[in-house]
């Protein structure tokens, strides 16, 4: 799946190490413009692909591919949105991640039954909280 907006917001970096080896995410807000109501859109960037969103001036227009896959955990339901290439403008002066650089990411395979890097742990210490709902959980 794609989508296009405006950049407007990178958050904290996060990073651990799993039993496939050491992680990394961070996630990052784009807003959409193709509607009449804007919407806000978070999407999680791995390992490599960090490097180049941080690298994207806010509110630049970029066109972000991703896959979008939800688990269940003890009767809820969780959707990730992972981000696999990221281009700036509208072809000019990409930057871009394929798939086989996402180190860990194993699209398809469930087979290690969401290893760390898929799993929430609630809020990192000195972090600020970033969810608000009305049922206050924190995702």
């Amino acid at each position: 799946m794609e989508l296009t907006g405006k950049l407007i917001q990178v958050l904290q970096e996060q990073g651990g190490e799993g039993k496939n080896g050491k992680w990394a995410k961070c996630d990052f807000v784009i807003e959409t413009s193709a509607d009449k109501y804007p919407k806000k859109v978070c999407i999680t960037a791995w390992n490599e692909l960090i490097g180049q969103v941080k690298s994207i001036p806010m509110e630049t227009e970029i066109k972000v591919s991703f896959d979008i896959s939800s688990r269940e955990y003890n009767g809820r339901w969780y959707t990730d949105v992972k981000a696999w290439k990221v281009e700036t403008g509208s072809g000019g002066g990409q930057q871009q991640s394929g798939r086989s650089s996402q180190g860990n990411y194993n699209r398809g395979n469930n087979s290690d039954n969401y290893s760390q890097e898929n799993s929430y742990s609630g809020p990192q210490e000195g972090s600020q909280e970033r969810y608000v709902s009305e049922d206050d959980l924190p995702f």
